[in-house]
């Protein structure tokens, strides 16, 4: 996501490492960092997280109002989803729209929570034709030490699944949850030479040359995948991420869940 150039000395010292199966983090090759959350932080939203993964930072805000639907899904409900890489979370991040980089990044996002049926949509009609619920993920990156990918995630799918829909403050009778049928987890891995690292910290991100995104559902089905970086994935690089994509979504779910 940036132009940061590494130092040969620091390059040679972290693939030297990777040759002995080792990360510089003391991480197995296959070992995520450390999660913790926070829901319900923003009084104003919905559903809120703020999480940390490792030392990657971000936060997600959930927003329900009423709206329209679509002409062509008339019943169902409007998930829409935007992030925003804010300047304060790395030196190479502007102010100013979306870049590429936080279109992907929301993509990704949206992708997997939209594939999976996370949000049973039907259940978000108020009358058909006429009236749904539109839910708005907006999710913010507070500090990059690489993955953003996994911790939007994990703050979006946290955030959802504590948000209230507002029906008291628009008359509808009774607040309730969102109609909740899965946590999708995605599951983020870098191509350093020939070895697939999850979870990949910053230095790890700027010396891969492709990333692939896998994202599950609870009942380890394959919901989304996005594939990144100029490198290659081979046939074998997918068999590896998709099997790590399972084993440890299943981990995370035990977290976040």
């Amino acid at each position: 996501m940036s132009d940061y150039i590494m130092s040969q000395i620091k390059r040679d010292h972290l693939l030297n490492l990777l040759a002995d199966g080792r990360r510089a983090d003391s991480r197995r090759l296959d070992e995520p960092r450390k999660i913790t959350f926070e829901t319900g932080v923003i009084e104003s939203a919905d559903g809120s997280c703020h999480l940390r993964l490792g030392d990657t930072e971000g936060m997600a805000g959930i927003k329900i109002i009423p709206g329209t639907p679509y002409m062509d899904a008339p019943a169902d409900g409007v998930i829409t989803t935007g992030a925003e890489l804010i300047p304060m979370a790395h030196p190479t991040f502007e102010s100013g729209p979306p870049d590429e980089n936080a279109i992907e990044l929301a993509r990704v996002v949206d992708r997997g929570i939209r594939e999976s049926g996370m949000i049973d949509v039907k259940k978000l009609c108020i009358k058909e034709g006429e009236q749904i619920w539109m839910v708005y993920i907006d999710i913010y990156a507070l500090n990059w030490d690489g993955n953003l990918f996994d911790a939007a995630n994990y703050a979006a799918v946290c955030a959802l699944k504590t948000a209230m829909v507002p029906n008291k403050q628009y008359g509808f009778g009774d607040d309730m949850p969102l109609p909740i049928t899965c946590l999708p987890i995605s599951v983020t891995e870098a191509k350093i030479g020939n070895d697939l690292i999850v979870d990949p910290n910053f230095d790890e991100e700027a010396i891969s040359s492709a990333r692939m995104t896998v994202t599950t559902d609870d009942n380890g089905n394959f919901r989304a995948m996005q594939k990144g970086g100029k490198g290659s994935i081979t046939r074998g690089d997918l068999s590896l991420c998709l099997d790590r994509a399972v084993e440890i979504g299943k981990q995370i779910r035990t977290i976040i869940g």
